[in-house]
């Protein structure tokens, strides 16, 4: 399989990191993450709902090996006007979040809904400096998100997504 030309970099996997739950567990828990996809449509008005005291947003991906699309509910922080952050943390995990991977490789096929607007975005992988102002602006807003660094001895990638 060839590398896309327009893909992002995918930073290595740690070698440590927070427990997640198994595979088979995940499955058996997909009717309540499609109850709350369908929750955030209903009750979205102009500005993101907010769920464990954080603004969330719906990320919508394509997956890389089955080329089905993919939906996620995401912490999303605004980034000022028309853009948005938002952390592939996965709790801490060891791996990045399978719906980073997806946007990673097919950066030009990812949609964002915040409220009830919905866009397609062009991700850009923060690095440097500017990540780690964009992941304590984050941490500042929804403490959770701090904690997940000393879990992992992975770089936590760090996205920001403007209208394409």
């Amino acid at each position: 399989m060839t590398e896309r030309t327009n893909s992002l970099p995918i930073p290595p996997r740690g070698t440590k990191g927070a427990w997640q739950p198994p595979g088979f567990l995940m499955k058996a828990l997909t009717p309540l993450m499609n109850m709350q996809i369908s929750n955030y449509r209903k009750k979205a008005g102009p500005t993101p709902p907010v769920m464990m005291h954080m603004p969330t947003v719906l990320l919508t991906t394509i997956g890389a090996k089955t080329g089905q699309e993919r939906t996620h509910v995401l912490g999303g922080f605004a980034d000022g006007n028309d853009a948005w952050v938002i952390i592939a943390s996965k709790g801490g995990a060891a791996t990045h979040p399978a719906w980073f991977i997806n946007l990673a490789k097919q950066p030009d096929k990812v949609w964002l809904e915040v409220g009830n607007r919905k866009l397609q975005v062009k991700p850009e992988l923060l690095q440097g400096a500017e990540r780690q102002a964009a992941y304590a602006k984050v941490a500042a807003i929804a403490p959770q998100y701090g904690k997940y660094p000393k879990s992992t001895d992975r770089e936590i990638p760090v996205i920001r997504l403007t209208p394409a």
